[in-house]
């Protein structure tokens, strides 16, 4: 066994030097802004109305208040509660550098039953009207709001896009017209025709995105509009937005204008796209075009307001892994979704690479690799725990820093889902299906509850070295040593040039890593973890500290 580790060793550490001594050279200019690569990105996903109610004043709204099913009906979080986060600190403190919020458009103003008990669209994805803010969530100034606060805070923020289809037809939301969406088939997914020329659901209304065909503004959201007072201005953006583009009057580029305002307006950073395999490829293609030249025209409007220089796309292309590249294989068609569209696609094969590989070492090294090959250029966002995923990485939450520790450390994006940094449950007695996944945000056992906390500042520890470091998901992975376990991450690309040591499952107290590959002797390094400080020596340092990891990082301060 120690010969055969011995060897592992060393293979690794010739591999990982050959691969850095590709990397471009060391770019001296001083960097304006934080260093960021949305390919490393730490990004918190939260259900917008789950997270925090900062203004009980909108909890009602549209009479929606016939009583719902456990978790099926509006809880009352809202953008200012997500805002009073953001200035409390705790996204900072967790190492957060994007949020992804669920849509926040006007929802149905109805309800559903499907044998679940009633329904309504609290979790943002049935749409009544795209050109509006639902009140539940907040108004505009509010939308303004958060993204000027994210903003200053150094915090990105994206959206929730949906194209595919309408809300549901309910009591109060009639169907939209034959012109613009079909009713049935029901999709089979069994190929590529019957994933997307059909309705994901029973009752859900799919938008004829392959049409090109112009059709008239459906007539109930023109009575809306002229209730609302806004009818002239709404259609006059509308004249301007297709005489500018030259895009027919089809649905798909209506929805497109109507969501890429929110780039124009509020300056957000990226969307996450839902639903993508149910829509043409070629729609994302022409999504990806509106949402630059809006945030062009943004940027040239506001030139101080952006962190980054480009626009973001991250993809739910429902049960793509990772390990198929930029291909998805419907049986019968095989689709490239990066191409000219998706920054990123949300990775499901994640969850069962953190269960099935042997240990952090299998599970970086993959990464690493299918980052540096498959994926080059583009990247992958990975999770453990999201809001329809019914088989979490630990539904039982027996795991949680285990959990943590592989989202936040492997090579990557990684998308927290609210409550993964404090054990929120996942299982809720009374609840159907994916209602469990949408419980309230935990407030009280993160205030109360010392196990909570105890989890919660290693998420703390490991999002802000996450963030404070680019090449922590975004570099290059290399192991230093099989045992004790110590690799390094080091990125140099464009104006990034960083470089971090990571042990992990190593003993407590006194511990000794072996870092000459990395730091030089005489260099004064602090552990992040422990916050205590060393100097290099003979090419290692001895870090003596109560806890299993080690985050090590180059410092300026002076060691006695």
């Amino acid at each position: 066994m120690r010969i055969f580790i011995t060897i592992l060793v060393a293979i690794t550490f010739f591999a990982c030097k050959n691969k850095e001594a590709k990397k471009e050279p060391k770019k001296m200019e001083p960097v304006a802004k934080k260093d960021f690569t949305w390919q490393g990105a730490n990004l918190y996903f939260l259900l917008t109305d789950r997270f925090n109610n900062g203004d009980t004043s909108n909890d009602v709204n549209f009479d929606r208040t016939d009583k719902a099913a456990t978790l099926r009906g509006f809880e009352g979080g809202d953008l200012k509660g997500i805002t009073a986060k953001i200035n409390d600190g705790y996204f900072t403190k967790l190492g957060i550098n994007a949020i992804w919020l669920t849509p926040i458009v006007e929802q149905v103003h109805g309800k559903v039953d499907e044998g679940t008990g009633n329904t309504y669209g609290f979790h943002g994805y049935w749409t009544k009207d795209w050109t509006k803010i639902d009140p539940n969530f907040g108004t505009s100034d509010d939308l303004h709001k958060l993204v000027k606060t994210a903003h200053e805070n150094g915090i990105r923020i994206l959206l929730d896009a949906v194209i595919n289809h309408t809300g549901p037809v309910t009591e109060k939301d009639p169907v939209w017209p034959q012109e613009w969406v079909r009713t049935s088939p029901q999709c089979t997914y069994d190929n590529y025709k019957n994933t997307v020329s059909c309705t994901l659901v029973k009752n859900l209304p799919d938008i004829k995105t392959e049409s090109n065909e112009e059709v008239a503004l459906p007539p109930q959201l023109v009575a809306k509009w002229k209730e609302e007072g806004r009818y002239e201005e709404e259609v006059e953006e509308l004249n301007t937005f297709f005489e500018k583009t030259g895009f027919p009057r089809a649905p798909r580029f209506y929805i497109m204008k109507w969501l890429t305002d929110y780039i124009r307006e509020y300056g957000i950073d990226g969307y996450r796209v839902d639903t993508v395999k149910h829509v043409e490829e070629n729609v994302w293609q022409e999504f990806r075009k509106a949402c630059d030249i809006a945030f062009e025209e943004y940027k040239t409007n506001h030139p101080n307001n952006q962190l980054e220089d480009e626009f973001y796309l991250v993809g739910e292309v429902y049960n793509y892994n990772v390990s198929s590249g930029k291909d998805f294989n419907f049986g019968d068609k095989t689709v490239n979704y990066f191409d000219k569209a998706f920054n990123s696609l949300i990775n499901f094969e994640f969850k069962w690479n953190a269960k099935q590989l042997p240990n952090y070492e299998a599970l970086f090294t993959r990464y690493d690799s299918i980052l540096d090959t498959k994926l080059e250029g583009y990247g992958t966002l990975n999770y453990i725990s999201s809001h329809d995923d019914g088989a979490p990485f630990d539904v039982d939450r027996k795991v949680p820093f285990d959990a943590i520790t592989k989202l936040l450390l492997t090579p990557g994006a990684s998308q927290m889902y609210y409550g993964d940094e404090s054990s929120r449950v996942l299982k809720v007695e009374g609840a159907v299906g994916d209602a469990n996944l949408r419980s309230l945000m935990n407030w009280n056992e993160i205030d109360t509850n010392p196990e909570t906390q105890a989890l919660l500042s290693h998420a703390q520890k490991l999002g802000k070295f996450r963030d404070n470091h680019p090449s922590v998901g975004g570099g290059d992975h290399c192991m230093i040593t099989y045992e004790p376990y110590v690799f390094k991450r080091t990125m140099n690309k464009g104006e990034i040039n960083d470089k971090v040591v990571i042990g992990l499952e190593l003993p407590k107290g006194a511990k000794t890593l072996e870092i000459s590959t990395v730091f030089e002797d005489g260099t004064n390094l602090r552990d992040q973890y422990s916050k205590k400080t060393v100097t290099v020596k003979e090419g290692k340092v001895i870090i003596d500290s109560p806890f299993s990891i080690v985050l090590l990082e180059e410092t300026n301060e002076n060691i006695d």
